[in-house]
């Protein structure tokens, strides 16, 4: 499952980046490292750009790169 998939209000972590070079190393300076918790809070009307929660911060991405980030669901608590 990649954070793309999720839906507004769940929660997931962080299991890898699946980019390469620059956007790499630019989602992981943004925080989406490995074990890093991540809150999806909505999308776009058109779906572009979504936005999720990450280390109490808001963070806007593209479908495109939110669909790099693998992530695993966390179970409501």
């Amino acid at each position: 499952m990649t954070l793309d998939d999720l839906k507004p209000g769940e929660r997931a972590c962080v299991i890898a980046v699946a980019a390469a070079g620059p956007l790499q190393q630019r989602l992981m300076q943004l925080g989406l490292i490995e074990g890093t918790e991540v809150a999806m809070v909505r999308r776009a009307p058109a779906g572009d750009p979504i936005e999720c929660t990450v280390l109490g911060y808001t963070l806007s991405l593209r479908r495109s790169e939110a669909r790099m980030v693998e992530v695993q669901a966390l179970a409501w608590t």
